[in-house]
């Protein structure tokens, strides 16, 4: 059964960047939509970006495009985030989840979660 860690969160001041990553276990990530969401403090869960299946297209929510990228490093069946230029309403709690081929970068359509991984960006 298909496991998710997401890891690199932290403490950074705003400019700064960050690295998270998504290790999954139990299965390959190959055949799943792959998409990182994130919650601020006292507001809903909210897509940053996902790779969509099969053609692999990347979704970046369009505040973010620019900012962010999305990477996959298939022999570490691993997806990362990277953020740079990090304000404080960047700040929350960044999840990974996985969701069958197709489905759209909405958290709805998302069946499979990592635990989260806390970002601050506060100076």
């Amino acid at each position: 059964q298909l496991q998710l860690v997401e890891s690199g969160g932290g403490l950074v001041q705003p400019g700064g960047s960050l690295k998270l990553a998504c290790t999954a276990s139990g299965s390959t990530l190959d055949g799943y939509a792959i998409g990182w969401f994130r919650q601020a403090p006292g507001k809903g869960r909210e897509a940053v970006s996902c790779f969509s299946r099969p053609d692999l297209s990347i979704y970046y929510d369009h505040s973010l495009k620019g900012r962010f990228s999305l990477l996959r490093d298939i022999a570490k069946n691993t997806v990362y985030l990277q953020m740079n230029s990090l304000s404080p309403e960047d700040t929350g709690v960044y999840y990974c989840a996985a969701g069958w081929p197709g489905v759209p970068c909405d958290s709805s359509d998302y069946n499979r979660w990592g635990q989260g991984t806390q970002v601050t960006v506060s100076s």
